[in-house]
């Protein structure tokens, strides 16, 4: 009976142990997002060379070494402003489009929700673009997560063109990559007539010059009682 005694005690106290653990680990990481949204929203008004842990540290509240902990060094905290940057930006443009019909449907919600995301980014400024004049001749593993990340939502782009081609939303014979290096271009420059020059109607153009580029790569529609061509 003692052993007995003594063993659940021994699971007792090994639980207590791992509960304590898990809620120090919660707690760890509910205190490093609330750093990384610190340092995103510092990002996007001055860059993400404009970032520093003593800075951080004094708009949290908390001491340098305590903000140093949770990244170990200030490219890694670069780097994860990146992430969270990307993950939210998914969030608001990329997944809620997925539930558009694939084919031009899905591109027009995909371009909508970009221009919603640029309207805000107008102001407060983008981090992809930014990030891009920063480090565009700066090897290194900053700029890796930047690169990776807006290649991999401008592949997105590119697919999404490539299905509305699959279902005769656009011609098939046309260069898709073409196509979706125009719709970015048009997000490129609305950023900088909007945001740098201030240019009034930008954002109307940009949504005009989308048109186009839908209108230039349609696939033509047979009118009304006109057989199609064999």
């Amino acid at each position: 009976m003692p052993n007995s005694l003594s063993s659940s005690k021994t699971f007792s106290n090994a639980g207590h142990a791992r509960l304590r653990g898990e809620r120090a680990l919660q707690k760890g990481q509910q205190t490093k997002q609330i750093i990384v949204d610190a340092a995103l929203g510092l990002a996007e008004k001055i860059g993400l060379e404009g970032l520093s842990i003593g800075a951080l540290a004094e708009i949290t509240r908390r001491s340098k070494s305590g903000v140093f902990a949770h990244f170990g060094s200030r490219e890694e905290l670069q780097i994860s402003v990146v992430r969270e940057y990307y993950q939210r930006f998914s969030d608001e443009v990329f997944f809620p489009a997925m539930n558009a019909d694939r084919g031009l449907p899905r591109v027009r919600a995909l371009f909508a929700n970009w221009m919603a995301r640029v309207a805000v980014e107008i102001q407060s400024g983008c981090i992809f673009i930014s990030g891009a004049v920063e480090f565009d001749d700066r090897p290194g593993p900053v700029r890796d997560a930047l690169a990776s990340s807006v290649q991999t939502w401008l592949n997105a782009v590119h697919r999404a063109v490539v299905q509305a081609q699959d279902e005769g939303h656009l011609v098939a014979d046309a260069d898709a990559q073409q196509i979706a290096f125009e719709i970015h271009g048009l997000i490129l420059a609305l950023h900088y007539e909007a945001r740098f020059l201030k240019n009034p109607g930008a954002t109307q153009r940009a949504n005009t010059g989308f048109e186009n580029i839908l209108h230039c790569y349609g696939r033509p529609q047979a009118s009304p009682g006109t057989a199609p061509l064999i």
